[in-house]
């Protein structure tokens, strides 16, 4: 696939479908160029994901994430992003900031959650490099590592911590912006923001529905529910 066209690898999870969907749309809504999005679901990853669910795996896509430069041929450039997210800035922003030197590319976090548990009462887990891996920029051809074979046996921590490649000077860094963890990163105003990450829990959920920046999550839901303004009587008129 051309470059010009963001393939864009999405985390899927039949408990937070409609996370999947918003933030599917803050892309589309905003996006200057032609997107592609791809849903990793287990449901359609038969063959390339087998192994057990892990007790501490907090989500259907904790591993199958690994597979997005597989899936893409080992050939150009792929985006993963969580689910959680809300997209809302142009993803062509973050596009451009590919660099060839790199394997992958993330925002640098230091993040070390208080909390035991999370979401639906998923475990909390604390480990290096937590939350890298929820918004990466893949360099294809430079993560042949990552078959199906070994994404299916690796431990956690190899993969989460990118000890699939060589060194790490191949993990280049994003801005910041585009993974910004509501109600761990401080506050700040949203034109400072490109992508919001829920990661310990959205409003989607009852007990989140207060989180920060709740109103956005819900303003984007809306406006991807809104059904069609067109006069009942030009409706009728086009059948």
């Amino acid at each position: 696939m051309r470059d010009d066209v963001i393939r864009v690898f999405i985390g899927y999870d039949p408990r937070e479908a409609v996370t999947y969907s918003v933030l599917a749309h803050s892309i589309n809504a905003r996006a200057s160029r032609p997107v592609t999005i791809i849903p990793l679901a287990l449901s359609q990853l038969d063959g390339l994901m087998w192994r057990e669910r892990n007790p501490l795996q907090s989500t259907d896509f904790s591993f199958s994430r690994f597979l997005a430069p597989y899936l893409a041929g080992f050939e150009g450039w792929a985006l993963f992003m969580d689910c959680d997210m809300l997209v809302l800035d142009d993803i062509a922003n973050l596009w451009k900031l590919r660099d060839d030197r790199y394997a992958v590319m993330c925002v640098h976090h230091d993040h070390e959650p208080d909390e035991e548990v999370k979401f639906l009462g998923a475990p909390q887990t604390k480990y290096e490099k937590k939350n890298w891996s929820s918004v990466m920029l893949f360099n294809c051809a430079k993560c042949t590592a990552l078959t199906p074979e070994y994404v299916n046996t690796a431990s956690g921590l190899e993969l989460h911590r990118f000890q699939w490649l060589e060194n790490e000077g191949l993990i280049g860094e994003i801005p910041h912006r585009w993974n910004h963890l509501v109600d761990y990163d401080p506050p700040v105003p949203v034109e400072q923001v490109s992508n919001l990450h829920y990661t310990i829990g959205g409003p989607y959920f009852e007990d989140y529905r207060d989180c920060g920046y709740a109103d956005l999550w819900h303003a984007e839901r809306d406006d991807m529910l809104r059904c069609d303004q067109r006069p009942k009587a030009a409706v009728k008129a086009n059948g």
